[in-house]
């Protein structure tokens, strides 16, 4: 197969008729180990293409302080020139990540390390994800649903639900302690280069992994785990996961079925000793990869006749009776509690009296990009109590600040600040938007 031909034949531009062709060849032959890549990603229309994703992305600069706005005024042309005659002639290194502590959300007090890579090595790095994405996409298996193209969470969750309702009423809601900063850099590559012969690639990714950490003035080298905030992270762990997704295909299918969302996974099972033997499967699976669960955050849950629920990607799974046949238990889904803390959070920090001096109507524009960002994500379930209960915590926030900026006692939301005026305002309701799913899913 060719890219040309297929480019004329699909219709496609000649970057995505790459990836169809990659894809393709992959998916003919499993075995096949592909030997020419690393001239890919230095190709003009790939590294437009990874520019323009960049761009979208407006991340922050890398230690070189760099950013999206300076490539753009000094020319972005000169600057992807620059970039592919560095990756042909071999002399592109890249440049230490920049190591930024953000807060945990939810968690107050705790942050987790974002290492961030400069604009040029985002954009390096994104092409070459560009180009083996089709590549291993061949080989990932139907249980993995985080960071693949047409593969969302909330399929992740309807395969749950839909699992559940079947009759699975154990899950071992499992948490993989720090995957991205864990997973052996030995052990990735070489399951990398089950797929991928080209040594020139493999330098590329060997060279990203082991490229260090500046912080405080001092670069740390990095001997596990892939960059927490690189754009070709997300393809490199689920890289090494699909060997768990494909052990449990091969040896464990019986026990009970995989959902998993990047490092993020559920085992549905039918028993509690065939979730305890996922348990110890599992462990055993992860361990060569450098990976263990965490021991705190990994638990087996009952679901049967709605005795307990589980989070996960952010909603808390519950069975709840029938309504109309009693007796009959279906799984449902809304926002988990940590959910409703973050938004809570959002909403307090919009509407805090330190603003008072703005306009209501600036800050209800700023709750209405919070609400409709976070009730697209959360209608697709159960939500209508969580965003009724949310619906009132806003209209309340709203006649506080209102009070406080009016000079008003009290909260006056019964009387001043009511219902009506806050729709006058235009404040974005979230009740009636949910789009609930039926108990078993068209597939």
């Amino acid at each position: 197969m060719r890219a040309r031909s297929t480019a004329r034949a699909d219709g496609l531009d000649a970057s995505r008729a790459l990836q169809r062709v990659l894809y393709r060849s992959a998916k003919q032959q499993p075995d096949r180990r592909f030997h020419a890549l690393y001239d890919k990603v230095a190709r003009s229309d790939i590294l437009w293409w990874a520019w323009d994703e960049v761009r979208a992305n407006r991340g922050a600069p890398g230690v070189d302080g760099v950013t999206i706005d300076a490539v753009e005024a000094s020319g972005v042309a000169a600057f992807l020139e620059q970039l592919a005659a560095a990756l042909r002639a071999g002399t592109y290194r890249p440049k230490p990540l920049r190591r930024v502590l953000i807060p945990k959300p939810g968690q107050p007090g705790r942050t987790r390390p974002l290492s961030i890579p400069c604009v040029r090595d985002r954009v390096a790095m994104t092409a070459a994800k560009l180009v083996l994405e089709p590549v291993f996409e061949a080989d990932f298996l139907p249980a993995s649903y985080g960071f693949r193209p047409r593969r969302s969470a909330h399929q992740a969750c309807d395969a749950i639900r839909i699992e559940a309702n079947r009759g699975a009423d154990w899950v071992l809601d499992a948490d993989v302690r720090d995957c991205f900063g864990s997973i052996r850099h030995d052990a990735l590559l070489a399951l990398v280069a089950r797929r991928v012969s080209d040594r020139a690639m493999l330098r590329l990714l060997r060279a990203w992994l082991r490229v260090g950490v500046l912080e405080d003035g001092v670069t740390t080298e990095t001997g596990a785990g892939t960059p927490q905030g690189s754009p070709i992270s997300p393809l490199l762990c689920n890289v090494a996961l699909h060997v768990l997704d494909a052990e449990w295909a091969r040896t464990s299918s019986r026990l009970g079925v995989l959902v998993r969302f990047a490092d993020d996974y559920v085992v549905l099972c039918r028993s509690r000793a065939a979730a305890e033997e996922a348990l110890r499967r599992v462990t055993a699976i992860l361990g060569p990869l450098g990976l263990q669960l965490h021991p705190d955050k990994t638990r087996i849950v009952r679901l049967t006749r709605g005795v307990q629920g589980f989070d996960f990607l952010g909603f808390h799974h519950h069975k709840v009776e029938s309504w109309r046949w009693r007796g009959r238990y279906y799984l449902q889904r809304w926002p988990s509690d940590r959910a409703m803390r973050q938004v809570r959070a959002k909403v307090r920090e919009a509407t805090s009296r330190r603003d008072v001096g703005r306009a209501v109507e600036w800050v209800v524009a700023d709750l209405n990009h919070v609400l409709r960002g976070w009730g697209a994500y959360f209608r697709r379930g159960n939500s209508g109590r969580k965003f009724a209960q949310l619906d009132s915590y806003v209209q309340e926030r709203l006649a506080i600040f209102a009070s406080i900026k009016h000079g008003r006692h009290g909260r006056n939301w019964q009387r001043h600040y009511t219902r009506a005026w806050a729709d006058r305002l235009g404040i974005y309701r979230l009740s009636r938007r949910t789009r609930p799913r039926t108990a078993h899913a068209l597939r």
